[in-house]
């Protein structure tokens, strides 16, 4: 029910918005709202235009709904840096984002660039050129640039605005006039007057060209004939080249947008004005733009509090000139940080399922869906193709260069390097010319130089000295390294020839089987013994291509598993820290060089479904049989790594694995080879919780853990509940040294309830259940009956919480072992505790140290633990109260003082210390009764052990207030 109000209620906040955006649209072209609203039989076309315009426009990308759709495009908009260039500085091109040229003018808004200037002729219409690099925001620009003129705040003075995409005049071949270009896409547009040509009505109205790389336009006389007539039909580019000449519409004003390695493909006479798209050059627009997306209004005050803490650890990021402000430089890597850091912090089970290799494909896609790596103009080779993909270009190149930088260990490279893998083996003409298009457009999009000595970029660099590169985000290294991999493209000579050699072979035997066929009948059948050999060598590659699966396979378990990595921070910390920065000590790296331990879990995720997808989209195709044939050799590689213990953080490594791949058979596969997870001392976040929970649910109900072990993972009350279904496939829960405090032992104890779990053993040591919270949780007694074992050592039981358990006791008859260590409990409900244990038909261990018992309590303790020789009821029970019981050492004093060692420097020192000395006493005083030098030396050693632990209190210094303490 609450998910269905939610989207009723967002359903209504959607409607209320456009019924305020039609509104406004009226205030904005003067009508009334009651004309506007009123039935009429010929509305006005450009009301009809705006709104259109506006539907059109405002509708977002699947890719930033995963933000939570609190936000609309109006809200959701910063503004790049736009700077104004002279025709003699548009050679000036920013050759990296770090490497900017001093401004010679100040910053311009798009609609300032349209405001005459006295070089350009009366009564003809403004060119502006709008040119960018990859990344930088042309498209979000434009984008704003129509919603503001659909509502009336900007361009106010152009009746019409007409934006055109350069890629889908491109694909039109047939010769069409302007107008008809125009009603083909906008009808209502038709038999528009200020299209006609008549007068000087063009004069309003404004035409945006956006994307003008993707098109073919020559300029030569020669070559595209002159028109001034609208209504005359000619192929797209001749239209749009006699618009650019002001021979077609010359009042009419235009804006394109362009990457920077097409400007020149508009001569400089055809240009007004010059403007370049510079990005995010201060960390205060680059705030405002985590501002838009992090934080949203959702009505949470808890998620708005930790977004706005994570707005200041970025900043705080920004303001050090990382690398990160480097690479936020491009707006689109801001949405990146974004997209990650909300993944990371805000992910939840209500959440649509998100993956981190989604988002770095779904951030290739956003910047290079469709794009092709054209020759320019003069040439006549196609600008569409799979050959031509930009992306794969960029993995055959920049990916390579990833790839070695795995495999060696190397984050930087030199510009020798960048030479060496980025066309360093181009010959033709036509691939330097991609060369240099790629170098001038997408190269720095991958690649800045590295921060050295908290500066950006070194003003003077010595002899010796080289400029090195780095990918702009470290993951992306990673990324791309993987999908380098996964597409095959690392093959060895071998296999490359042999896949040449098959698939001629394999054409040639399809010909010559069928011609063959027919001569059958009249040639002897050994001599087709020769002929079956053309269908070998297929077979044969085919064996060769499936161990090059299996070798991709075992590379992925290789390097999750590498030993010098297996005690560093777990990968979703070290993404985590990459973004935010390391405020505190620096975390201790194992590892001699850097460690890649994303590749792996990228070149999994990559084999999802719904990233094939996608990479498709790209010109990047990964088949389904590839994906069969690494899955089933990656299930036997891991399997066979399991079969060894495993650090904390390589178990939650692999989880984040199994999560990236989404192949609900694999996991379970693999997870039926394990009995343990152990994640202590792992920073549980929500989505780390969510990873685990989606993990084990791909199993069957059948499936249980014997050992789920979350303890001193800083579990709250809400991560509690995105674990309840990895609660269900587990026996033995400990959930020690967490923050769970009473409103957690409600969810705690509806698992206990719950038929569906089989929990057997409950570790709940030291977290602040408190009274409330321990009889909530003893409320699951009566209809439990699987538990065994029970610790709520320190957890603030005391007398009260003690007998109350004690009186539920007898409603459970599977309860074998109780630990209320260290909770307050006094002499009294310590006694009527142990009684009832003693009566409880299967109870046969009780542990009561560190409690405030007397010298007395403790005696009557360990003679009510016997059950009376009278022949009286109950069983034997035992007391773990101290380690000394009467004049006796307590059979049980080395675990006594283990879980004391163990605890000791978390839980209150001077308490600690109070009960180790009243140890002593006891000790000491046992010590003198003894007459047997054996068993005096045996004292001795245990006075040892507890003087060790009180050396150990009193060398080392407190730690923080953190946790429970009492």
């Amino acid at each position: 029910m609450s998910s269905l109000h939610r989207q009723l209620s967002q359903l209504l906040s959607a409607w209320s918005w456009r019924r305020r955006v039609d509104v406004s649209l009226c205030s904005a072209t003067g009508l009334h709202l009651r004309t506007y609203c009123s039935t009429s039989s010929e509305p006005d076309p450009l009301q009809v235009h705006r709104r259109k315009l506006f539907l059109w426009f405002s509708h977002l990308p699947q890719e930033e709904k995963q933000f939570g759709g609190y936000f609309s495009p109006e809200t959701m908009h910063v503004d790049p840096l736009i700077v104004e260039r002279k025709a003699e500085e548009r050679a000036g091109l920013l050759s990296s984002p770090l490497q900017t040229q001093p401004l010679t003018s100040s910053s311009v808004s798009v609609e300032q660039l349209f405001e005459t200037t006295d070089t350009w002729n009366e009564g003809r219409g403004v060119n502006v050129l709008l040119y960018g690099a990859v990344g930088t925001g042309k498209s979000t620009v434009v984008r704003k640039l129509v919603l503001d003129w659909c509502l009336g705040t900007g361009l106010t003075h152009f009746k019409l605005l007409v934006p055109f995409s350069c890629e889908d005049l491109s694909e039109l071949s047939k010769v069409a006039s302007l107008r008809d270009l125009v009603s083909r896409k906008y009808l209502h547009l038709r038999k528009h007057p200020l299209l006609s040509g008549e007068g000087n009505q063009a004069k309003d109205v404004l035409f945006l060209f956006n994307g003008m790389e993707k098109m073919k336009l020559d300029f030569r006389i020669g070559s595209t004939e002159l028109c001034s007539d609208p209504n005359e039909a000619l192929p797209p580019n001749v239209v749009v080249v006699n618009l650019l000449r002001k021979y077609l519409l010359p009042e009419a004003s235009i804006l394109v947008t362009t990457r920077l390695s097409a400007m020149d493909r508009i001569p400089q006479k055809y240009v007004s004005r010059y403007a370049q798209i510079c990005g995010f050059n201060d960390p205060g627009r680059q705030r405002a733009y985590f501002t838009s997306r992090l934080l949203q209004q959702s009505g949470e005050a808890a998620r708005d509090h930790e977004a706005q803490a994570l707005i200041e650890l970025l900043y705080l990021n920004l303001q050090r000139e990382s690398q990160l402000a480097a690479a936020c430089f491009l707006p689109s890597y801001c949405w990146l940080t974004c997209a990650t850091l909300h993944f990371l912090h805000f992910t939840d089970a209500k959440a649509p399922i998100r993956t981190l290799t989604g988002i770095y494909t779904s951030f290739l896609r956003l910047n290079f869906g469709g794009e092709v790596l054209g020759t320019g103009a003069g040439t006549n080779v196609p600008l569409q193709g799979h050959n031509n993909s930009l992306m794969l270009y960029v993995v055959r190149t920049v990916g390579k260069m990833a790839f070695e930088g795995v495999t060696y260990k190397r984050t930087s490279f030199s510009e020798k390097e960048l030479e060496q893998w980025i066309g360093g083996k181009t010959k033709t003409d036509e691939e330097l010319h991609q060369l240099a298009m790629f170098r001038t457009d997408v190269l720095d999009f991958f690649l800045a130089p590295c921060v050295e000595s908290g500066k950006h970029f070194p003003e003077a660099l010595s002899e010796n000295d080289e400029q090195r590169y780095v990918f702009a985000v470290p993951a992306m290294q990673e990324y791309l390294a993987a999908l380098y991999v996964v597409l095959g493209e690392n093959k060895s000579a071998l296999e490359k020839l042999s896949k040449q050699m098959s698939v001629a072979i394999g054409q040639a035997g399809e010909d010559v089987n069928a011609l063959f066929g027919i001569l059958s009948k009249f040639i002897p059948l050994r001599i087709f013994a020769v002929f079956n050999l053309l269908k070998l060598f297929p077979k044969l590659y085919e064996k060769i291509s499936s161990h090059n699966k299996g070798s991709i396979a075992r590379t992925m378990a290789t390097e999750m598993f590498r030993t010098e990595d297996s005690y560093n921070e777990d990968v979703l910390d070290q993404v985590e820290q990459s973004l935010l920065g390391v405020h505190g000590p620096q975390p201790q790296q194992h590892s001699e060089g850097p460690p890649f331990e994303l590749y792996p879990i990228f070149m999994g995720g990559l084999l999802h479904y719904g990233n094939r997808v996608l990479l498709q989209q790209l010109g990047c195709s990964i088949q389904s049989t590839t994906v069969v044939q690494i899955t089933r050799a990656l299930r036997k590689h891991l399997v066979r790594e399991l079969s060894k213990p495993q650090p904390p953080e390589e178990m939650m490594d692999l989880l984040v694995l199994l999560y990236e791949f989404q192949n609900p058979r694999l996991t379970a596969e693999v997870l039926a080879s394990m009995r343990t997870i152990r994640l202590t001392n792992i920073r549980m976040t929500s989505l780390k919780c969510f990873v685990l929970s989606s993990v084990l649910s791909c199993t069957p109900t059948s499936y249980h853990l014997e050992e789920l072990d979350l303890s001193s993972c800083l579990l709250t009350h809400d991560l509690l509940q995105t674990l309840w279904p990895a609660f269900r496939h587990t026996h033995n829960l400990n959930l020690q040294f967490n923050s769970l405090g009473p409103e957690s032992c409600i969810l705690l104890r509806d698992l206990l309830l719950d038929p569906k779990s089989s929990i057997r053993s409950l570790q709940l040591c030291d977290n602040p259940l408190l009274e409330s919270g321990a009889c909530t949780l003893l409320e699951a007694l009566p209809e439990n009956q699987s538990l065994r074992h029970l610790s709520l050592m320190h957890t603030g039981l005391g007398d009260w919480g003690a007998l109350q358990l004690a009186e539920r006791l007898q409603q459970h008859s599977g309860l074998q072992e109780l630990n209320v260590a260290y909770n307050n409990i006094g002499d009294n409900a310590a006694l009527a505790l142990v009684d009832a244990c003693r009566e409880h038909p299967s109870i046969h261990t009780v542990h009561l140290y560190l409690n405030p018992l007397s010298d007395v309590g403790k005696q009557s303790l360990y003679v009510r633990g016997v059950p009376s020789s009278d022949g009286g009821s109950g069983q034997r029970v035992k007391v773990l109260a101290s380690v000394t019981e009467g004049s006796d050492l307590s059979e049980d004093w080395h675990p006594i003082l283990r879980v004391i060692r163990e605890n000791a420097l978390s839980w209150d020192r001077q308490r600690v210390q109070q009960q180790l000395k009243v140890f002593l006493r006891d000790l000491e005083w046992g010590r003198q009764q003894q007459q047997s030098l054996w068993k005096r030396l045996h004292f001795r050693r245990v006075e040892k052990g507890v003087r060790q632990t009180l050396k150990l209190l009193e060398k080392d210094p407190p730690p923080p207030p953190t946790g429970y303490r009492m």
